[in-house]
């Protein structure tokens, strides 16, 4: 079994991360609203849990694990009275990959996207699939021939093992979904009530997830990490990569740089698009 050094698996996570996220970005957006979306959101739910067929809100709850009570209820089941899990994949799969090659320009045309994105699909496809219910899902999908698609689908498989063994490190850690946004606002110097992800939670709702933080030693009074927080995160962080590598033993140290390096430019293409 091949090893690789840690501070790779994590550049994989920050080149993976922009080609991953063009699912939500306004043109895959815009193909749910077509089909009767109500909002982003309900494209969000529809799309994402999409391969874990007609889950009730409970378990896509569970399984997403990062949003607050009641959030994934208002969307599901209510998006499969509109459109099927499986019209659901392929709405995602179109609007993410037209929105990917108009963010890469002319990279979509390059032979060399052929190959990063048969490197990136041979990683995506090799991980083990237990305990990881959404990687597994999207495992059973079928890989799409086109090789734009195939990267965006190959992104996508990685960043949610990923995402799923993350959930695993914060469950370990006793860490919740709303005080993982917490978290993240704090490492990026931000108070909980500004962040993106839980800035519109009743107010009552979200001091008392900072102060429970406060309570466990990882907040301070002035809202800022303490040291055992900081570490707290590090270890977060750490297990995480260290969880997201058996995705890459299949490559060899060499293709796996290849593969780096191939990504590279895709990913500073979608960033300097906005994406």
């Amino acid at each position: 079994m091949q090893q690789h050094p840690q501070a790779k698996i994590h550049r994989m996570f920050e080149l993976i991360e922009p080609i991953g996220t063009v699912t939500f970005s306004e043109v895959a957006n815009d193909a749910f609203l077509a089909v009767g979306m109500r909002t982003y959101w309900d494209g969000y739910f529809a799309g994402r849990a999409a391969p874990l067929g007609q889950a009730p809100a409970e378990v896509v709850h569970a399984v997403f694990y990062n949003f607050a009570d009641g959030e994934v209820a208002r969307h599901i089941p209510w998006v499969w009275g509109k459109i099927t899990p499986q019209e659901a994949i392929t709405v995602r799969e179109q609007g993410s990959t037209a929105a990917l090659r108009q963010m890469i320009g002319e990279l979509a045309g390059s032979p060399a996207l052929g190959r990063v994105a048969d490197l990136a699909t041979r990683a995506a496809v090799s991980a083990p699939t237990e305990g990881r219910p959404l990687y597994a899902g999207l495992r059973a999908l079928d890989v799409p021939g086109e090789p734009v698609a195939r990267l965006w689908h190959a992104a996508t498989l990685l960043r949610e093992h990923r995402g799923d063994g993350h959930n695993a490190a914060l469950l370990a850690h006793g860490i919740g979904g709303t005080e993982a946004h917490v978290l993240m606002a704090v490492s990026l110097g931000m108070r909980a009530e500004e962040f993106g992800r839980v800035h519109h939670l009743p107010k009552a709702r979200l001091a008392a997830v900072v102060a429970g933080l406060r309570g466990r030693g990882l907040v301070d009074a002035a809202g800022g990490f303490t040291d055992a927080g900081r570490e707290t995160k590090q270890r977060v962080e750490a297990l995480t990569d260290e969880l997201a590598a058996p995705a890459y033993d299949v490559l060899s140290p060499d293709e796996l740089d290849e593969l780096i390096a191939g990504l590279e430019p895709i990913a500073a293409a979608i960033r300097a698009a906005g994406g």
